[in-house]
Parts: structure tokens; sequence; C-alpha cells
């Protein structure tokens, strides 16, 4: 028997951590896998995989591996399928690809995002290179995960860098995680390290959350609970008491905010909508009280009252608004006024502080695909594209369409699309059906293949989303390809995917099929410029060596599997800007951070969304009539034994955190649900069958089910396995046309 290989790897699905992970390889045969443990003086964070690390070859090196192409032979979803060859996979791929092109037009293209491998060398981008070369497609914007705070933190702070390193957490006198859970949704290797330390430190932790989560337990934290889509009100009713209270840092207001109160609103607007007019209730009599905001989210006035006067008197506090809360109807308005929160107090430019929205934090460039223009110039909003298969040609600006280079502060074009999508190309990508709202909807839709005729998947499952192929390819995993990771945010570094084994049985890298695609079409010098996959990791590191001169030589880093930058002093976002308004100014069209929106001002919009940081009663909340043939809310959380939908065909890691409805114990006394009873969640929308999870670490009211659990439906369309987007909406929010998928209305019976 030969010796035991130790190959470093990094993980490389779209999961925030990036560990480091070795692979303990004897005969070709992955043994094991181990992780780095402990940090050192120059970098404390560890970069230590969690279960999921740490079953990757559990999870990818399975039985259940695609391992041939097929291509369908039943009813589009059905998930009948037959062998094919390589040649005929791409003789039929070249067929249909030339048909539609040259039928419909490059804006039929579509490539569906969410691809979960999240490194250079990924499908997504490939293809879009392809198609970018050969007369363009229809482009994407915004991503499921982050649309509403994007587009929130653009418009309010004019960049989405609004980040604060966490170490300089442990320089506040007060942490507030709202709607934030890094214990289980792993942004990245420093987030929850900062949060223990400063914990340990003494420093307070609240958070606020429908549920009990695992970063309360973890914090030792204490839980504010919240139903879900009222954090605007929550927001509204902690700016009032601080007013009330005179305790808001007025000079920062003066200085740096445009539409906080009637003398510092922009030229032209009505002066009484102003922030302040609006908490006092000046202009539509209901001021924002704690107990008009306890009736909307459930939570007592004096806690609300308690809450504001603390984060207030706290200076330097760090409010730190998570993406939950914004993944909800109106969840614009969530991010917008959580940001008020911190220009109320000051928190914005001190260390300590946090000014929050997105909470980007960038100090190193990171690399990617090359991706051409796209010469088609038309993108839509992700959370739209099932829209463009239905009825794309009556698609409008209104829907969110823009040319590529269009941005968020400019005026709508009158675009309009010249097809609706014909072919889809959905790559490493769950989330054709799986991750997309109101999945039956979508069910529906794609049967229909009148409507978008050719169907690409290219996965390593047979998942939700593979079955519904038209033609089906098998990828490689993170063991049987070299790849480049970056980090989602802080720990800065890069890891290097080493290939531990060989590819499985016919699999192949998305770039090799693609390269012969482009080949048949007369496009592989272009494609390719000489390069082979490997050739192509060198240039790209090599090239960005040119501007990062402190990363290593290629062959150095690939045998290391890391590189971890030289930490230095991490700059306090807008530190200069609120130091010297004057000659800093903000990036935003009036150069003050813009709580009052003259983008939301002026722009015509099909849905109602006020200028300024507001509470507006959202579609499935509490207060919707709805709610009385629907009772409870249904939100969704990503559970530590998956990655989004990656793991979830992993035995060993369902049995971490098996999927239950959370269910409050009074909510469920009163329909006679007993813990681990099967029960039916249903609406209009769809059912689900599974076990009750009997807790009260969850609000009254609210339901919760963990997002990524594989659609599978039983011959009456009842889906036995979990996945929540058989209940959510495909409805956008209004102003970023994003994901509100935590906003839905059920009711729950017992089985």
């Amino acid at each position: 028997m030969s010796e035991i290989k130790i190959i470093p790897t990094t993980g490389r699905n779209n999961c925030g951590g990036r560990c480091i992970i070795y692979a303990h390889v004897r005969d070709g045969v992955i043994e094991k896998l181990s992780t780095e443990t402990r940090g050192t003086p120059d970098h404390p964070v560890p970069l230590c995989a969690c279960a999921k690390g740490l079953n990757y070859h559990k999870t990818f090196l399975g039985e259940d591996r695609l391992r041939y192409p097929m291509k369908r032979i039943g009813e589009r979803g059905e998930g009948k399928f037959v062998r094919i060859s390589w040649k005929e996979a791409l003789d039929i791929l070249t067929e249909e690809y030339i048909r539609i092109r040259d039928t419909y037009g490059p804006g039929s293209r579509y490539i569906n995002d969410g691809c979960g491998i999240s490194a250079i060398m990924c499908g997504d981008r490939m293809m879009q290179r392809l198609l970018a070369l050969d007369g363009g497609y229809l482009g994407c914007y915004n991503s499921y995960s982050s649309a509403c705070i994007r587009n929130a933190t653009k418009i309010t702070y004019g960049t989405c860098e609004t980040g604060t390193y966490p170490s300089d957490w442990m320089n506040s006198r007060l942490i507030i995680l709202w709607g934030h859970n890094p214990a289980e949704t792993k942004f990245d290797s420093s987030t929850l390290f900062y949060l223990k330390k400063a914990k340990a430190a003494g420093i307070p932790i609240i958070v606020i959350d429908p549920r009990k989560n695992d970063t309360v337990l973890a914090l030792d934290a204490e839980w504010i609970p919240i139903r879900p889509a009222t954090d605007s009100a929550l927001a509204d009713a902690m700016a009032y008491v601080i007013l009330r209270e005179d305790l808001q840092d007025q000079t920062f207001l003066d200085n740096c905010c445009l539409g906080f109160d009637s003398a510092h609103m922009p030229e032209g607007a009505d002066p009484s909508q102003n922030c302040r007019s609006y908490l006092l209730g000046e202009h539509d009599g209901i001021p924002k009280t704690p107990e008009w905001a306890e009736k909307i989210t459930g939570i007592p006035a004096g806690t609300i009252r308690s809450l504001a006067v603390r984060y207030a008197t706290a200076r330097p506090a760090a409010l730190i608004q998570g993406y939950g809360p914004q993944r909800n109807a109106y969840g614009e308005q969530s991010a917008r006024g959580a940001i008020l929160l911190s220009c109320l107090t000051g928190n914005v430019g001190v260390s300590g502080g946090y000014a929050g929205g997105t909470g980007d934090c960038s100090t190193h460039e990171q690399p990617s695909f090359p991706v051409p223009d796209n010469p088609y110039n038309r993108r839509l909003p992700v959370f739209l594209w099932t829209d463009a298969v239905d009825h794309g040609l009556k698609m409008t600006e209104y829907d969110g369409l823009r040319t590529c280079h269009q941005g968020i502060f400019d005026n709508p074009t009158g675009l309009t699309l010249d097809s609706n999508i014909k072919m889809i190309f959905n790559l490493a990508s769950n989330t054709l059906i799986n991750q997309h709202g109101d999945i039956n909807r979508t069910v529906k839709l794609l049967k229909d293949t009148s409507k978008c005729e050719f169907i690409v998947c290219s996965d390593l499952f047979m998942t939700a989303s593979a079955r519904f192929a038209d033609l089906l390819l098998p990828g490689v995993s993170m063991f049987e390809e070299e790849n480049i990771t970056k980090p989602w945010r802080y720990t800065e570094f890069l890891g290097f995917n080493n290939k531990v084994i060989e590819p499985l049985s016919e699999c192949r890298t998305e770039y090799d099929w693609i390269r012969e695609l482009a080949g048949r079409i007369g496009l592989e010098d272009a494609f390719t410029e000489g390069r082979d996959y490997e050739q192509w990791l060198r240039y790209l590191y090599e090239d960005l060596r040119t501007r990062e001169p402190e990363l290593p030589e290629y062959n150095v880093f690939r045998e290391k599997g890391i590189y971890k930058y030289e930490e230095k002093g991490y700059p306090i976002p807008f530190e200069k800007e609120v130091r010297d308004p004057a000659h800093h100014p903000f990036p935003t069209p009036s150069g003050r951070i813009e709580l009052f929106s003259t983008k939301l001002w002026h722009a015509p919009l099909k849905d109602f969304i006020p200028p300024i940081p507001r509470y507006v009663a959202p579609p499935e909340g509490p207060e919707d009539p709805l709610t009385r043939r629907y009772p409870l809310q249904l939100s969704g959380w990503h559970t530590k034994a998956r990655s989004h939908t990656v793991h979830d065909n992993n035995p060993r890691l369902r049995k971490l955190d098996p999927q239950q409805l959370w269910i409050h114990s009074e909510d469920a006394a009163t329909r006679g649900i007993q813990d681990g009873d099967l029960v039916l969640i249903y609406n209009d929308r769809g059912q689900i069958k599974v076990p009750a999870k009997i807790t009260d670490r969850i609000a009254k009211g609210v339901t919760a089910l963990s997002q990524g659990a594989w659609y599978t439906p039983d011959d009456n369309g009842v889906d036995v396995r979990g996945s929540i987007n058989v209940l959510t909406s495909q409805r956008p929010t209004p102003f970023a046309r994003g994901n509100g998928q935590h906003t839905n209305l059920v009711e729950v019976e017992k089985l």
C-alpha cells in the first residue's frame, strides 16, 4: 500500500467560508479531509472548515453522481433521460444553438444566475464570453442574495463599500446583529471569530431575528424576536424614541445628510416629506411610537424603547444588518431603516461604529474570467427571468430592463426586448427550479416547450433543476479540476483548488465542452485566445500579480494552496467624508448621505416606494387581510447542513439539521400538533409535507423552514422534502425588482 499524500485545496461552492481543505489521498482515493484549526500572530483568523467542508468528499463523490451526457426522452421535468455520447451531445447542442440564434436573435439566449462554482473558472462566465463573441445574450443583474440591500445602500451612500473590518468591532460598546446569523450562514471566517472575541471582552450583543438562531446560542446573546417583513417598522419606532429623547447626533445630520429635516431637503422637493416629519407623524397624523410598532412587529413597546436608548447612548455602536431582512417584500425599506439609525446616532465614519447597508469591505482586487461587452446590451433583474420566458416581449424599463452599462441613478430609456427567452444555460446551478420563488409556477412554465424551447444543464447530480434539462451534461467536482477561489468578504486571501483525483467516468469541465461548441461555430480562437484551461488559470493569476505584487509566483501559490495577504490597517468607511464633508463629499448625486433619495423621488415606479426610509405594510405581511385564510407567516434561513442546495444529498449532513417546520408551541397547540408530527404547510401556491419542530425559539405567529432542500413532489404534486420555494412568491420588490421570498402567509395542519 502506498503512502498517503496530503494535497491542499479549498472549498469552491457558493459559501463564504472558503475554508482550507487538506485531502488525504492514497492510491487515488480520498480517505479523509482535514482543515486549518488555528491562526497565527500575523493571521489570527483560521480558515477552518465546518461540518460541510469536512464532508465535501462524501457529498461530491457518491454513487448518485452524473457520469455521462444524457438527453431527455420524456416530458420535460419528468426526469426521464437516455445516455448519449459526448459527440451526440455536442451535435444536439450545436444544432439547437444555431437554430435558436438564427430564428429568434441573440436576446433569446439566457444564462441562469446562481452558479454553484464560486471561483475564477466557472461555467456561467465562460458561456457569457462565448455568447458575447457571437452576437450577445439577454444579461442579468442583481442577485438572489442581496438585491434590495445593494440597491438601498447605493441610493443612500452612492457605494456599497460601507463595511468595517470585524477587528474594529472590538472598539464598539454595543453590537446589534439584525437578521444576521453568521453561525449558520457563513459569510466568512472572520465575523464569528471577532464576535466571540467581542463577547468575551464584555461587549453586549443583541440579535434581532424571527428565530432564536444558532448565533444567539453561540454568543449567549440577547434575542429580540420579530415578525418577518416588519423590520422597517422597528427602525421607525427606534428612530422616534431617539428623537423624542433628543439623543440624535444633530451635527452629523446637518453636515452629512440630505432629507432628515425640512431645512435639509433637495431643491424643489416638498419640505414636509422629510424623515423627521414622518417619524413624528406631522404629515400623516401617526407618530411612529413604540406602541404603534408593537402592533406590527410583535415586539413589546418597552423593549423597543429600551433598545433605542441603549443603541443611541452606547456610542460607538455597530448595527450590522444581514441579508435576511432585505429578502422580504419592501426589503429596500428594511435596509434603509437600519442605515437611518446609523446616521441618526452618528455611528458612520467612526471606529467602533458601522455605517450599515451592504457592508462590502474590499481591499484587494478579485480576479475573474474575462467576458467581453455584451453586444445585445439588454439585461433584466435575475428574479424576473421567468417573466421573460413567459412574456418578455411585453417587458419594459418598469420591469427593471436596463442597458448593460446603465447605472442605478440613470433614468429609464424606453427599453424593450425583441424576443422571449427561448434557450437557457443552467450551469452548476439549482436556481432554475429549486431556488426561484413559486416552484409550481416555474414548473408549469418550463413544461411548456413552446415557450423556452431548449434548456442545457451542467451539474453533478440529478437535482430538481437538472430534471428539467433537455440536454444534461456531467460536470466535475472541486476534487477533479484546478481552480482559484476568492472570499466573499473579509479575511483577504486567494485559495488554490488543487486537483486531487481524475474526473469520474465521462465528466468534463464546462470549459472543455464550451470550447468545443465555440469551435463548431467558428469562434474557438476568439474564445480560447490560444489557451487551454490550465493556461487560463496561470494567465489570469499572473495578470493579477501585476496589480497585486504581494502575491507569490504561480507555482508557489499552487503548491501551498493558499495565500493570505499581509494584514494592514483597514480604513473606516466614510471617515474622511464625516471629518471634512466640504472637501470630501459622499459619492451620491448630492454629495451627502441621501436619506431622502432624489432617485426614488423622480422614479416612475410601478409599485409605491417612498423617497425616505419608512415602513410600508407588505403584501402577505402580518397586517394583510389574507391572514384570515393563512394566519401564519413563513420565513426561511440558511441551514448549517447545506450551502444553498449543495449537500442536501448527503445523509450525514441531513442528520445535522433535519428538515422540519419550526412552529411556536402556542401555534402548534391550537392546531393539535405534537412535536415530530407530520404536517401539511400550504397556501394558494403549493403544499409541503414535513415533520413539525415545536419550539419557543421562534416568534409567535411565525413558522420557518430552512431553504435549499431539493424539491421532490409526490404523485399529487405535494413536496415531501421541504423545499420552501413551493410556497414562496415570485412577486418582486418595488425598486430593486429583487427577491422577497421571506414574505409568505401559510396555514399548517396536522396529517
